[in-house]
């Protein structure tokens, strides 16, 4: 039995990876066609991704990757305190 992966599956995977991807590589390797509901999910799920500007040395222009890194510590604290609450 072949087990198939989500759109969103494969994007975690690549991130995971260590892939920086633009909202139009996503659309084009995936198949994602809403890129923000997907990272809204993941998010959702407990992924820490950021969306980063760059800077493209060969023209000067300006692009956004998404890509995964570890939550900073406080947010990490107001969410644990934030359960304790709860």
């Amino acid at each position: 039995m072949a087990t198939t992966k989500t759109q969103a599956t494969k994007v975690a995977v690549a991130l995971e990876t260590g892939a920086e991807l633009t909202a139009k590589q996503i659309s084009a390797r995936y198949g994602v066609k809403n890129v923000r509901a997907v990272i809204s999910q993941l998010r959702t799920e407990g992924y820490s991704i950021f969306l980063n500007k760059r800077v493209s040395s060969f023209d000067g222009e300006t692009y956004m990757k998404y890509r995964l890194g570890a939550p900073l510590r406080s947010v990490v604290a107001a969410g644990t305190q934030a359960l304790r609450v709860a």
